[in-house]
């Protein structure tokens, strides 16, 4: 098969690494992305990752606020694309736009369904204690992350994985298995496309500023992974000592021998960490973030705050 004729459809980070692979697999003919939103301190319009990918490589960008008009699906058509691959865009694609390119649409998502169909699958993963995630390459059809699952690659979730490191691995993964998929069908293979279970579909709703909090009431461990499922966004927070804090590290212990005190009171204060009593265990806190300051270590908070030591 001669180069295929592609057009992407992203919008965030982690849809980078995915448009990079087509652009060295295919020709890209177009790419579609979110409008420009306001950003920053200023509130300045703000091009998305993948346009500003897109620029840099010479690709003409599009940027419907709908794919629903009979213009936008027209433009689409008037490209004539072979493929469409989607990652990460964040508008519903209509029935009418997936039959538009000639081998359908693909979509890499950062989870092995359907587990974790939705959103915030990364995160979802984490909150939950998942050992495991990865990624898959599916073909689109109408339903949310239901369509056939043509590859898919797996990656143990470590101990010390945070939304960050997560999102970064599995933004390398899903460019892998979509440069995979891309060369098979260059090649003239037929990817075998294996229907998802009916059985363990969740779903990861997006995720919400409100859910930060950490309730001292709930087990330590179920905080832990909070405190890490939500760096770097949206950053998990807590009532420490009358100080509403920003909990960038921390690690489950479980409860001392002596008997603590009630959840949200402070344990132990020391240069190894502050130790927050909860419903089950200890949350130790590492690494924090005053209103208005940078991250800091504990030692420097307690530094600034000797009167907690103890």
């Amino acid at each position: 098969m001669s180069r295929l004729r592609l057009v992407f459809a992203g919008t965030p980070d982690f849809a980078v690494p995915g448009l990079r692979a087509c652009i060295e697999a295919g020709d890209v003919i177009a790419v579609y992305t979110q409008p420009d939103r306001p950003a920053g301190r200023g509130r300045k319009l703000t091009p998305s990752p993948v346009k500003q990918a897109a620029l840099a490589a010479g690709i003409p960008v599009e940027q419907p606020e709908s794919l629903k008009q009979p213009g936008t699906q027209q433009r689409l058509r008037d490209y004539a694309p072979d493929l469409m691959v989607v990652i990460a865009y964040g508008l519903i694609l209509p029935r009418k736009v997936l039959a538009i390119p000639r081998l359908g649409c693909w979509n890499v998502h950062a989870s092995l369904l359907p587990r974790w169909r939705g959103a915030a699958p990364i995160q979802r993963a984490l909150l939950a204690g998942d050992a495991e995630t990865g990624v898959c390459l599916m073909q689109m059809e109408a339903g949310l992350d239901t369509g056939p699952a043509l590859l898919s690659e797996s990656t143990a979730i470590r101990d010390d994985d945070t939304g960050g490191t997560l999102h970064d691995r599995l933004a390398g993964m899903g460019a892998h298995v979509l440069a995979e998929g891309l060369r098979r069908i260059i090649a003239g293979e037929t990817l075998q496309a294996t229907r998802q279970p009916e059985t363990g579909a969740t779903y990861a709703h997006k995720l919400e500023k409100s859910e930060a909090e950490l309730d001292f009431s709930r087990p330590a461990a179920e905080l832990e992974r909070k405190v890490r499922a939500f760096d770097p966004w949206p950053v998990a927070e807590a009532d420490v000592a009358g100080e509403r804090l920003r909990v960038w590290s921390a690690v489950a212990l479980p409860s001392p021998e002596s008997r603590i005190p009630g959840p949200g009171s402070i344990v132990l204060a020391s240069r190894h960490g502050i130790d927050i009593g909860c419903g089950e265990g200890v949350l130790r806190i590492l690494k924090l973030q005053r209103a208005g300051g940078r991250v800091i270590s504990v030692v420097d908070y307690l530094n600034a705050r000797p009167e907690l030591r103890r």
